[in-house]
């Protein structure tokens, strides 16, 4: 069955959507199951994807990327994540929080850090969750404070993808403490991993997304240059906001790609096991269950791809944004949750691709603001 048909992608994106979808048949699927048994980080498909120009290419032309849009960016994610989520993960984090800079940072931190990461010398990462802090941007408490011609950074972040293998991160810190002005105290940063203070370990065994790196990073008077302020003191708040409207978007098309795996392994599944001399699918329940899959499957890739469109022009984005990432997100969870039902007892085999299927469904309803806070953000930005 085809479930990620392009109908309702612009046209724009069609050949990049056709160039993640062959590069997702020849270096993700057959590779998935092995890297999440192992929980190893992807290396050589990282790699495959800098050489096809499937890595970090959102980043301008002028830095040497493809500059590709945010419906482009979208066309890849929903193949990526159905072929395998936790190394689709992998393949977006290394250029993971780059927008930040080449949006609000200087020519000469562009040419610096950006460039590379385009050109595949180079990973990013993006520092903003904390260990008792991960959806409250405003309650961050890692400082950034000014001595002289330097800043110098102390805290910790939790849960950073590259934390580890990243050459720099866009650090989120703390630089105020106005009690009035709540959303101007923090500011972005540029702090490269080999910078005295930098420490960073791999967080332990994950359930999902096992492919995929994230650490524990903790700052001891670690030391950077002045000029790696991105922007301007005081606008790191406003900055992640107008990030993380385009992000959501994107994470919608995780849940698109995990629920179309979702759905694809119930429907084979259905379809060839019998039970009491016919196929499963055969039973009215089961039919309905599937049909109730592809009603919610179809109702997310709708408003992800019109959300994507909102987005895209800046109307109403953190609306659609929100509405898109906790609508798709969530129908991951119900249709793989359906499917983990319609395997019956083997489901829980390690091997089975649903099974995995149903663990990294879990992960993207929390990550870039957990779907509690979009609702939040659903309701206060109602138009």
């Amino acid at each position: 069955m085809e479930l990620l048909d392009d109908s309702i992608v612009p046209e724009h994106a069609h050949d990049v959507k056709a160039e993640a979808r062959e590069f997702a048949a020849e270096h993700i699927e057959p590779n998935a199951q092995e890297y999440f048994q192992k929980g190893t980080y992807p290396e050589d498909i990282l790699e495959a994807g800098q050489e096809a120009n499937l890595v970090a290419q959102d980043i301008p032309e002028e830095w040497g990327g493809r500059g590709l849009d945010l419906p482009q960016l979208l066309a890849i994610t929903e193949e990526f994540y159905r072929a395998d989520a936790g190394i689709a993960l992998t393949l977006q984090l290394a250029s993971f929080g780059c927008e930040i800079t080449y949006e609000y940072g200087s020519d000469e931190q562009c040419e610096e850090y950006i460039r590379p990461v385009a050109e595949g010398d180079m990973r990013s990462g993006l520092a903003v969750s904390e260990p008792e802090t991960g959806s409250d941007l405003a309650g961050m408490q890692t400082t950034a404070e000014k001595d002289g011609d330097e800043y110098v950074i102390n805290g910790e972040k939790y849960w950073i993808g590259n934390g580890v293998e990243a050459d720099w991160v866009t650090l989120y810190a703390r630089t105020g403490d106005d009690e009035d002005n709540r959303y101007g105290n923090h500011s972005m940063f540029i702090v490269p991993t080999d910078t005295d203070g930098y420490e960073a370990e791999h967080i332990p065994e994950k359930m999902a997304m096992r492919a995929s790196k994230q650490a524990h990073i903790e700052f001891d008077d670690c030391r950077i240059p002045e000029e790696n302020l991105i922007g301007t003191e005081g606008a790191g708040f406003w900055m992640l906001a107008e990030f993380f409207n385009h992000g959501r978007v994107v994470v919608a098309g995780h849940g698109l790609g995990i629920a179309a795996a979702a759905i694809e392994e119930a429907w084979e599944f259905t379809h060839d096991r019998e039970e009491f001399g016919r196929t499963i699918s055969d039973f009215q329940a089961v039919q309905h269950g599937l049909a109730d899959m592809l009603l919610e499957f179809e109702s997310a890739r709708t408003m992800a791809w019109r959300a994507c469109d909102k987005v895209q022009n800046g109307e109403n984005a953190g609306y659609w944004a929100a509405m898109a990432k906790t609508k798709a997100t969530e129908t991951a969870v119900d249709v793989s949750e359906q499917g983990m039902q319609f395997h019956g007892g083997r489901s829980i085999l390690d091997e089975r691709r649903i099974a995995r299927v149903y663990r990294d469904a879990r992960i993207p309803v929390i990550y870039e603001g957990a779907n509690e806070i979009q609702r939040n953000l659903i309701y206060g930005q109602a138009p």
